[in-house]
């Protein structure tokens, strides 16, 4: 082999390994390009990741915003229906009702020119006491829990607040709020008015007709049937004995006075009871006294057989019968000797009987509601 043969082989060796060389080069460098990109796709695909996690997190949290606000506005608009509520309810407590809403102010004059004058718990006290009883000026505390000079409790306020108390029968409370200062309040406003409070059912001429309650003076209440303008039918009269002092014997035996029964003509007629709340605490020893009277009432007078107990100073009640005509005892014996009549005979003990003073036999009954003496 010559020279030349040898340098063209030796030449296309060098050829051959520079294209070998070169094809190298270019695979390392393909293999290098293709490292250096995979760090980025990693990192594109985790933020593509937590893209996702954050629109799926969002997903979820906006329904339950949308919830809570859907909650809060519920809440603000029910608040706002008991708040428009409540000043509703207010303005109809304050304001005053058509008569066949709330309480109007009745005069007895306006009622009917023929009404008896025995509606005498709206009369003075000088015209009545020559027929009350002598205990009846007993007293029981006034709760004194407000102000007595708050603007919203008026006559309309008082008489919504107590006449469901009386519709219930619920006479615990009943008594409860008449000892309100309120209550006594509206109630010495009336002294010596001849008017009284009334909330209920009225006939066309407003007078009170059907189902109502009133307020007289002397914490003197009605509850129950009416007839234009006249207490008619079933219902319950009360007065409690607040604030009043007996000067001469200051023991404040009664608390309060009450008739549960008949009425017609504005008084006691047909089958009741009398009943007196008695502190028995105040009662001298051996003493007893009246504390339930029941049967037949004639224009407020006892009138035909009549049941009767008494309650003494241990708290002992007793059992009694006596017969009544229109306001006079039957007796049992006669011992006007001694100025003395026995009108109450103590069942299953007949020979003990209970006497009263001779001049007391008349009138007996409801003598509270009568009329007075001097106007007979």
């Amino acid at each position: 082999m010559n020279l030349m043969e040898q340098n063209n082989d030796r030449h296309k060796d060098d050829e051959f390994e520079d294209e070998r060389i070169m094809r190298l080069a270019r695979q390392d460098k393909s293999e290098g390009d293709g490292q250096d990109k995979r760090p980025l796709i990693a990192a594109l695909l985790g933020i593509i990741l937590i893209l996702l996690i954050c629109i799926i997190v969002l997903l979820l949290l906006l329904p339950a915003r949308k919830t809570d606000t859907t909650t809060s506005m519920d809440v603000e608009e029910l608040q706002q229906d008991i708040t428009d509520y409540a000043e509703q309810q207010k303005q109809n407590d304050v304001m005053p009702k058509t008569p066949e809403q709330g309480a109007i102010v009745v005069e007895k004059s306006d009622i009917t020119s023929k009404a008896p004058d025995s509606q005498q718990t709206g009369t003075p006290d000088q015209t009545t006491t020559a027929l009350e009883p002598e205990t009846t000026d007993k007293t029981a505390i006034v709760v004194d829990i407000e102000d007595e000079n708050d603007i919203s409790y008026t006559k309309e306020f008082i008489l919504n607040e107590m006449m469901p108390f009386f519709a219930d029968n619920n006479l615990d409370a009943v008594w409860d709020l008449a000892h309100l200062k309120r209550y006594v309040k509206l109630s010495a406003g009336l002294k010596g008015t001849n008017s009284y409070y009334y909330r209920g059912d009225v006939d066309a001429s407003g007078a009170p007709d059907g189902i109502g309650l009133a307020i007289y003076e002397n914490n003197t209440y009605y509850y129950g049937s009416w007839s234009h303008g006249m207490r008619s039918g079933d219902g319950r009269w009360y007065r409690y004995y607040i604030g009043a002092d007996d000067k001469i014997t200051n023991n404040k035996v009664y608390q309060a006075h009450s008739y549960s029964g008949q009425w017609s003509n504005d008084l006691p007629n047909g089958e009741g009871a009398e009943h007196y709340d008695v502190d028995t605490t105040k009662l001298d020893v051996r003493e007893r006294t009246l504390q339930n009277v029941i049967g037949n009432f004639t224009d407020g007078l006892y009138n035909g057989e009549m049941y009767a107990n008494t309650v003494d100073y241990t708290g002992t009640v007793e059992e009694w019968e006596g017969v009544a005509s229109n306001g006079v005892f039957e007796l049992w014996r006669d011992m006007s000797a001694i100025g003395e009549c026995s009108v109450w005979r103590k069942l299953n003990e007949p020979d003990l009987c209970m006497d009263i003073d001779k001049d007391d036999n008349k009138n007996q009954g409801m003598r509270e509601l009568l009329k007075p003496k001097e106007d007979k």
